[in-house]
């Protein structure tokens, strides 16, 4: 009975799915936590906004970096939506940030 539980590498089922929850709870932790870091621009966006202008360069590099993990997530087989869900608001707020710093 014990070998019709485990796959070749040895370890059993039931430790796959639990592996597989604890990887499905970091990516989710992860994405939110990346999507708090984009959303955090707003600040710039506002000093830029009200005549104190940020540096545009880091959100600039910021937003590519962003567009192509999105662009990566997008093009993989099977799609990495929790990719590409956590780097969309990269692009949109660090174009906006790099954009009104500029303006």
């Amino acid at each position: 009975m014990q070998s019709q539980l485990s796959h070749p590498g040895g370890s059993q089922l039931h430790e796959n799915k639990q592996v597989f929850s604890e990887e499905k709870v970091i990516g989710d932790i992860a994405t939110v936590a990346n999507m708090i870091m984009y959303i955090s621009y707003i600040g710039e966006i506002l000093q830029n906004l009200n005549g104190q202008p940020t540096s545009f360069i880091q959100p600039f590099c910021a937003a590519i970096n962003a567009a192509l993990w999105v662009a990566y997530g997008w093009v993989k087989p099977k799609r990495d939506w929790i990719l590409i869900v956590a780097d969309v608001p990269g692009v949109i707020f660090g174009l906006i940030a790099a954009i009104t710093a500029v303006i």
